[in-house]
């Protein structure tokens, strides 16, 4: 028996298994709903010994859905249609697996729950009171836990983004000019992928043209994009004009993240004993973790644990571990 898990996002498809097989594949859902489960199925083509599938989401959120209901019976719709008549769970906030037509039933519980399934995988390494970072290519969740569970104050989108737990910044799409407003172009020219290809953060990636300008991913365009931000372009700015502006970029998302992790460790944790860090953009958290707070807490990183393609995928690969423990009885 295979369990795979999914992670149907906004601007990736991402599925893993218990054994650390793990895909994520770019897929710009608010521009194309309908191509949705023929995206799935190609993705879950890939995992031809699947006997199972458990799910997350935040696509929902998508502004191509009217209401976050719409969105989650359209993901399940999608995720059915790809099972074929497998057997499919839905991870919740309440820590539980749940069937389709309950979760359409009770679509706020598992809408935008991916974050939930990671701290509940993570909480295992943890040790008294802790905290999950997760930087991703869009946002990042500050998780707190304790006796060995998520104990986060809001459990919706727009609860933990009042309370800190949910923060718009990540290092792939966020765009330059909701980092540094008024001192750059107020356009979309350029996102947080360019300012780390042009740092090295990042692996340039040819084949990748989800970006600004529609030009693939690679330290030459990332450099014209960032160009236009300061109103140049390519050849009248120079490499280390942008490389400054790179390096503005990576202060404000550390000044960001460091803000709301004081902020959540504060309200409802106190002392810190271990934090767990994961994401695709888990470099930026080096800074972060020498803050005070962290002073004698141990730290886990699970790109190191699981290795970065796993970590990248972590809330499918954390699914799937779950959903396997907890299977339901034949």
């Amino acid at each position: 028996m295979t369990v795979l898990g999914l992670d149907v996002g906004g601007a990736n498809l991402k599925a893993a298994t218990a054994d650390k097989r793990a895909v994520s594949v770019p897929f710009a859902l608010w521009k194309q709903p309908d191509q949705l489960p023929a995206a799935l199925a190609e993705l879950v083509k890939q995992f031809p010994n699947a006997t199972e599938m458990a799910v997350t989401m935040t696509g929902e959120l998508c502004d191509c859905f009217e209401t976050k209901r719409q969105g989650v019976n359209a993901i399940l719709d999608a995720v059915e249609y790809t099972a074929k008549g497998l057997p499919v769970r839905v991870w919740s906030t309440d820590g539980t697996l749940m069937g389709t037509s309950a979760s359409r039933e009770d679509y706020l519980k598992v809408a935008a729950a991916n974050w939930h399934a990671t701290a509940t995988y993570a909480a295992q390494f943890t040790t008294g009171p802790a905290l999950m970072i997760d930087v991703g290519s869009t946002t990042t969740d500050i998780i707190p836990i304790r006796d060995g569970a998520p104990c986060s104050e809001g459990k919706t989108d727009s609860e933990r983004l009042a309370a800190g737990e949910l923060v718009y910044t990540g290092v792939r799409r966020t765009p330059i000019c909701a980092l540094l407003g008024e001192s750059v172009a107020a356009e979309l020219f350029a996102t947080t992928k360019d300012a780390y290809l042009l740092l090295g953060w990042i692996q340039e990636s040819p084949e990748d043209c989800d970006t600004a300008d529609g030009r693939p991913a690679t330290v030459r365009n990332a450099h014209a994009r960032l160009s236009r931000m300061l109103g140049g372009d390519p050849e009248l700015t120079s490499t280390d004009e942008t490389r400054r502006l790179a390096e503005q970029v990576f202060s404000k998302q550390d000044d960001i993240i460091e803000d709301a992790v004081i902020r959540v460790a504060d309200i409802m944790l106190g002392s810190i004993q271990t934090v767990v860090t994961a994401g695709s953009g888990e470099f930026l958290l080096d800074a972060v973790t020498r803050h005070p707070l962290f002073e004698g807490a141990a730290r886990i990183s699970l790109s190191e644990h699981l290795g970065p393609t796993v970590s990248a995928c972590a809330a499918a690969y954390a699914l799937a571990v779950l959903a396997t423990e907890r299977r339901p009885p034949q």
